[in-house]
């Protein structure tokens, strides 16, 4: 659902950058109380294996794909506001290095791809939490509604964005109709490979989990006659980090620089719309076009295969290296805002 330019006019496209970077700012002060030491580096491989996941587009419905939005997911493995940045991450990279989604449009993009699915995906998820047993299986069905009824919700936030800034003289009735039809059918994908992610991460490492927290009560012993908490065992806690993030990031990798290769050729769910309905009549070429990895495709490597896999493994590192330090950075500023005795700092 990347919107390039020309779909939406400047005054919108200005005032949808405007709301995008409000909701960037907010997210990064939020984002402070989500990250610790553990998870500041699993945010950034959630934006690279978002980054690699986007690249496998599947198979909807006769001639249209659909792809991997990841709001949903993100939100519930590292947080809300985590969740809104690495989807952001994604998106710049993408504009930038890989000519996928509008530089004019990166507002409306992060606006409908990270802002609302982030949101609508997280209040219905926290929302199913709270009347669900308490049991991992509950945390994976409640991620498979959220990350459902997440990807239709962009489909309407486009359309009202369209609504008033559109640039053709199109049905926005049928516009609705046709957005909201064919993202219901990628949203059961998105949910699918949502609620795997999620519940293999949970089934090794609920503790990781930002939507798990809380969803084992912490062993206690009798000391003196009082009940305390057994101390957690770091060192393991440590290792299995270790593991948890080197799986994550091979993954990625395998799925961005192989599996890539076999995914649908077919136009996206807002492609097909824009063609059938007459949208995209003045799309105008974007402004990396002649990038070196512009199209998923490394620039001079005639093999496909190669320039495909090459390309998506490049995407993975940078996205990797964005992600961890943008998060890196913020878990320090948080840590340099407090004082040792836990007060804010002057």
């Amino acid at each position: 659902m990347h919107v390039p330019d020309g779909f939406i006019d400047a005054p919108i496209s200005a005032a949808t950058g405007v709301v995008a970077a409000a909701a960037v700012a907010v997210s990064l002060r939020g984002a402070r109380r989500e990250l610790d030491e553990r998870t500041a580096p699993l945010a950034g491989l959630v934006a690279a294996f978002i980054f690699a996941v986007q690249m496998l587009n599947f198979p909807v419905a006769a001639g249209t794909s659909g792809h991997l939005l990841g709001g949903a997911l993100a939100a519930i493995l590292v947080g809300p506001y985590t969740g809104v940045l690495c989807v952001s991450v994604v998106l710049l990279m993408q504009g930038i290095l890989f000519a996928d989604g509008g530089l004019t449009a990166l507002g409306v993009n992060i606006t409908d791809m990270a802002v609302v699915t982030t949101v609508v995906a997280y209040a219905v998820f926290r929302g199913l939490v709270k009347v669900l047993p308490r049991r991992r299986s509950s945390i994976t069905a409640a991620s498979f509604v959220a990350a459902v009824l997440s990807v239709p919700a962009a489909a309407v936030a486009f359309t009202l964005i369209y609504a008033v800034g559109g640039t053709t003289d199109v049905s926005i009735g049928k516009v609705a109709t046709a957005m909201i039809g064919v993202h219901v059918l990628i949203g059961i994908g998105e949910a699918a490979i949502t609620a795997l992610t999620v519940g293999a991460v949970v089934a090794v490492r609920p503790d990781l989990v930002y939507g798990a927290r809380g969803l084992q009560q912490k062993l206690k012993l009798r000391v003196g006659g009082e009940l305390v908490d057994v101390p957690d065992t770091a060192p393991v806690a440590a290792r299995s980090h270790r593991k948890v993030w080197i799986t994550g990031l091979v993954a990625s990798l395998v799925l961005a620089g192989f599996v890539s290769f076999y995914a649908s050729a077919s136009p996206d769910g807002l492609e097909k719309v824009a063609a059938d309905k007459g949208i995209d009549a003045k799309t105008e070429k974007h402004a990396t076009a002649d990038s070196p990895l512009a199209d998923y495709g490394v620039k001079d490597v005639e093999n496909a295969r190669l320039s495909g896999g090459l390309a998506g493994v490049i995407g993975v590192g940078v996205t990797v290296v964005a992600g961890t330090g943008v998060f890196w950075t913020v878990r320090r500023r948080r840590t340099a805002d407090v004082s040792p005795a836990g007060t804010s700092g002057v």
